[in-house]
């Protein structure tokens, strides 16, 4: 067996054993409660039984024993009530004001619904109704079982999130590793292809071929530049974000089906943002591919740089199926897709560059199904 395997079972056995522990915990709870409650009535028949002794007495009776019984009752909370509820008598009830007759009336109330009443019998055509409560003790220990659940649920939480937060640490960095280790990958063979590109610019070759070939190198470099930043805190240099923008804009529209419609619109001036080059280029070209997606390779796709005062908004919108909007945070989430192909991780590494990287936004701002997409990334602008 193997070591994960033996680990995952030890796992399952703690959790069962507490589970274990807990329901026995709480049938003790229980079973005390329903003793101490069994005594109280007890000790509420044997008070009725003393005053009823009292009410009969003469003077050849020995009243000594039944006062101490009623004397030693100083915990539970009782009303001696008539044949109509009429209130005779009541003990260790704390009044908010002295004989209040209606609090008094809302605390028989209660009475009823906790215990059964004990009947006094004065005589063969007198009686009367003991009712009584459950005393302080008995009280706490009702609700000793609910707070032991809650302490336990608090604490399975906190081993839970402490759990799921060591697995997706450990996740990040196998993710991490597997990038660098892609990014190292495609390092040799790329420096292989600029060799070529610049042999093919000696040789007797349309300019605008090797020039496109050379586009494509750089894309590879880019994109190894990305993969190697992973896991790692980039650099962020002071950049227009319009030119750095519409420059992933341009590369993607020249490489997409000519069914696609771009557009671009941005003020004719540079607004300048702390941001990483290489990880913003990532951040336009997976949401500019999402929203091909969701057009199925026909439609309009629209990218707005807006400028405000503090901030700048890329806007980039389609004319796809929509988001449904119990999913405007779900896309973001790692493993998400509504694709039959797919991981669904774009939009999950889109976020973390910009939320965590680029200490930026991203959200849904508009969608409609059956006409289209609006998602907006907001970053704050460098300091002039």
């Amino acid at each position: 067996m193997q070591f994960t395997d033996k680990r995952n079972i030890s796992r399952w056995f703690i959790i069962l054993a507490s589970f274990f522990i807990v329901v026995l915990i709480v049938w003790n709870t229980y079973n005390f409660f329903q003793i101490f409650k069994n005594e109280e009535r007890v000790r509420m028949e044997l008070w009725a039984t003393a005053q009823k002794t009292l009410a009969n007495a003469n003077e050849y009776t020995d009243v000594e024993l039944p006062f101490q019984v009623i004397s030693k009752n100083n915990t539970i909370p009782m009303i001696v009530t008539d044949t109509t509820d009429r209130i005779l008598n009541f003990d260790n009830i704390a009044l908010s004001r002295p004989n209040d007759t209606t609090e008094l009336k809302l605390y028989l109330d209660r009475m009823k619904s906790e215990n059964q009443p004990i009947k006094m019998e004065l005589s063969t055509k007198n009686y009367q109704l003991v009712y009584y409560g459950n005393s302080p003790l008995l009280n706490k220990l009702k609700y000793y079982p609910i707070a032991l659940l809650l302490i336990i649920f608090l604490f399975g939480a906190v081993v839970y999130n402490f759990y799921r937060a060591t697995k997706m640490a450990s996740q990040n960095k196998l993710w991490a590793g597997m990038a660098k280790e892609t990014a190292h990958q495609i390092g040799t063979p790329l420096s292989s292809l600029i060799g070529w590109v610049e042999i093919l610019k000696t040789e007797n070759i349309s300019e605008d071929i090797v020039g496109e070939v050379e586009k494509d190198v750089n894309r590879l470099q880019t994109i190894t530049e990305r993969f190697s930043k992973i896991g790692s805190e980039p650099v962020l240099e002071r950049l227009d974000i319009i030119a750095e923008t519409q420059s992933s804009f341009e590369y993607l529209k020249s490489r997409a089906s000519k069914q696609v419609q771009f557009s671009f619109d941005a003020p004719d001036y540079p607004i300048f943002v702390n941001i990483n080059s290489a990880l913003h280029s990532w951040t336009i070209e997976n949401l500019v591919k999402n929203a091909i997606d969701a057009m199925k390779g026909k439609g309009e796709l629209h990218v707005e740089v807006e400028d405000l005062p503090h901030y700048v908004h890329i806007k980039v919108s389609d004319t796809g199926k929509g988001i449904p909007k119990n999913q405007f945070q779900k896309i973001f989430e790692p493993g998400f897709t509504t694709k039959k192909r797919g991981w669904g991780l774009g939009l999950s590494l889109t976020k973390r560059i910009v939320e965590d990287y680029h200490k930026g936004k991203i959200k849904v701002l508009h969608s409609e199904i059956g006409k289209g997409t609006t998602i907006q990334v907001s970053l704050k602008k460098a300091d002039q």
